[in-house]
């Protein structure tokens, strides 16, 4: 079985690996930039950044790295990993009382340089939230670092309606897609 080089620093996406029985033998964090292209549709801006991530980190011989991208998006827009509460408060704000899409793509890449990449899609339904909900939820600052200010395995599964999908795609890593790419890519899951 190779070895799986996880090109993430994310350890949502470490504890997800987890749960398919695999612990990556590296964890590399790649240094690529991120900013979406001009018109770039979320969906195609998701699968570019796993396939720009797995492509950013050395694998070796007998080794195989495993690259995530989560998207939150609106619509066409797509709402940023919010760096601060102010930003957890202005997504949360367009997010109160409506749908939106959750794309999470994955990239494997071997040692001969060939990529193979999947795409989960979740719909989420947030319930209508009031000014002072966002507040104490940016306050806690669980929405920080996260890809539309929020994070459904945490405060934030209580604004959820309803979803349909994926909820470990909405939450960094979709475990379907993941042990598909993998075993096709030599390693041995259940």
């Amino acid at each position: 079985m190779p070895e799986l080089i996880l090109a993430s620093s994310s350890p949502r996406r470490r504890e997800l690996l987890a749960q398919l029985g695999l612990t990556p033998a590296a964890i590399l964090s790649p240094d690529i930039d991120e900013s979406p292209l001009r018109h770039e549709d979320p969906a195609r801006y998701a699968l570019r950044m796993a396939c720009e991530k797995a492509a950013a980190v050395p694998v070796n011989a007998g080794q195989v790295a495993i690259a995530g991208d989560t998207v939150v998006a609106l619509g066409r827009r797509i709402l940023p990993r919010a760096a601060d509460g102010a930003e957890v408060t202005r997504c949360l704000h367009l997010l109160a009382g409506r749908r939106h899409r959750v794309f999470s793509a994955l990239a494997t890449r071997d040692a001969t340089g060939q990529i193979r990449h999947r795409l989960a899609s979740s719909i989420v339904a947030f319930a209508p939230l009031s000014d002072g909900d966002i507040a104490r939820y940016a306050a806690g600052g669980e929405g920080v670092g996260k890809a539309g200010g929020y994070a459904i395995q945490g405060a934030a599964g209580g604004f959820v309606r309803w979803m349909s999908g994926s909820y470990s795609a909405i939450v960094g890593l979709p475990l379907f897609e993941a042990r598909a790419l993998l075993r096709h890519a030599g390693f041995d899951i259940g």
